[in-house]
């Protein structure tokens, strides 16, 4: 007769984990799928509470779901469970089993197998592959001797199935995940895009060009073309500390109280101290931007300049004696926007003669790696930069851009990169 019970209850095991695997391969919901699974459990082990646990990115054991018997979900799990029992499983991947936790000399020391007046108790680990991700943990705290060792094989083989179909579901939630940050990424990117200028400025003896290119979806990089009055022309470079979409946001917070600066100062000087302190009014996160703010006038081809820390552009003398190939800089005359709202700024001011050209860009330009990790470097777009002096704006802007290519090769960019360039025919 034991052999034949025996034989029954291996049978209604069987299709209980037959039900199971269908059930739970049947949705990729996870909070169903762990639902099923433990209303199935507490049901077959005629267990008063059931509970499963995943680890979270910390490795920490988190509560997903806590059911009764009535296949009510358990209110405040995390005081209903001995957090010592399923750490411990967790930890170590071995399964715990005691008929009566108050009386068993592995548990009775643990305050909340007391507290809680645990009796019956069966805790396995949820793994994948090895790795555990969880446990699952029933309980009766009335009687004693509930579970058995033959309760515990069950349980080990749901909990095999159970640990396949979290993780699809998982796998799937961060799928799904993966494609709304992708969506809204690619929307941040619309709308950062539409933030640059639309057209590039033209003026007569006056050549100009420009480029964007973020190293993911969106860029702390930006530049800008600001029209003025009397037919001047304000340029603009930035690059906001960061990466990613905090930087983005504060690119676009940057931009838009530099345009009002700008409209509203008579001095490029005016403008960048104004923009400073508006900036460091709002700069609550310990972000900060460098930038170059230049105001051309095309008829007097004077360029007046304040650079707030940025990278120093190159200027290109077409008639020069310098013997370094013709090429100055214009060092920053003040500290990146964002940091001291007392700080001062100083302006200068260069004539272009024609042939002459401005070379503005960001760190991603120098700071490129090869496959070897080395830089580009100020140097290499140095001498580069001596070599196409005969070239337009946008000839200009190409060469460098196929350089930065052939010296990255088929890697990801490391950083946002920007460039414009103003040249005098």
């Amino acid at each position: 007769m034991v052999n034949i019970e025996n034989q029954k209850l291996s049978l209604d095991h069987l299709s209980l984990l037959y039900r199971l695997s269908q059930t739970v391969n049947s949705s990729l919901d996870l909070d169903e799928v762990l639902n099923k699974v433990m209303d199935e459990v507490v049901a077959a082990l005629k267990a008063e509470r059931g509970f499963i646990m995943l680890q979270d990115k910390g490795d920490e054991l988190v509560f997903c779901t806590a059911r009764g018997i009535d296949k009510n979900t358990i209110e405040e799990p995390g005081f209903q469970v001995s957090r010592g029992v399923v750490d411990k499983v967790a930890q170590s991947g071995q399964p715990v089993l005691t008929s009566d936790a108050l009386q068993d000399d592995r548990l009775s020391m643990r305050e909340s197998v007391v507290a809680l007046g645990l009796r019956s108790l069966l805790c396995v680990p949820l793994q994948v592959k090895g790795d555990t991700i969880g446990v699952i943990y029933v309980d009766n705290r009335f009687q004693i001797g509930i579970f058995t060792q033959e309760d515990m094989e069950l349980l080990k083989a749901i909990a095999v199935n159970a640990a396949i179909a979290i993780e699809n579901a998982r796998l799937y939630q961060v799928a799904v995940e993966k494609g709304r940050m992708e969506k809204e990424l690619q929307l941040a990117y619309k709308v950062q895009s539409s933030l640059l200028p639309t057209e590039i400025p033209t003026a007569e003896g006056w050549d100009f060009a420009a480029k964007w290119q973020p190293a993911n979806q969106v860029a702390g990089d930006f530049y800008d073309f600001i029209y003025q009055d009397q037919g001047n022309i304000g340029l603009v470079i930035a690059d906001v500390t960061d990466k990613g979409m905090p930087a983005a946001l504060y690119m676009a917070l940057s931009r838009s109280i530099l345009r009002s600066s700008v409209n509203h100062s008579h001095t490029p000087v005016e403008a960048i101290a104004d923009s400073n302190r508006l900036i460091c009014s709002e700069s609550t996160y310990g972000f900060f931007v460098t930038l170059v703010y230049m105001l051309l006038n095309p008829f007097s081809s004077q360029v007046t300049y304040v650079n707030a820390g940025h990278i120093p552009p190159f200027l290109f003398r077409s008639q020069s004696s310098i013997a370094d190939g013709h090429l100055l800089r214009l060092m920053p005359t003040g500290i990146p926007l964002g940091i001291d709202e007392e700080r001062t700024y100083e302006q200068k001011t260069v004539t272009l003669n024609s042939g002459d050209f401005i070379f503005l860009y960001t760190d991603g330009v120098t700071e490129a790696i090869d496959y070897h990790e080395r830089e580009f470097g100020a140097e290499r777009l140095q001498k580069i930069l001596a070599s196409v002096a005969d070239k337009s704006a946008r000839e200009i802007i190409t060469v460098i851009e196929n350089e930065l290519k052939g010296f990255i090769g088929a890697q990801e960019p490391f950083d946002d990169v920007t460039i414009v360039v103003v040249k005098k025919n």
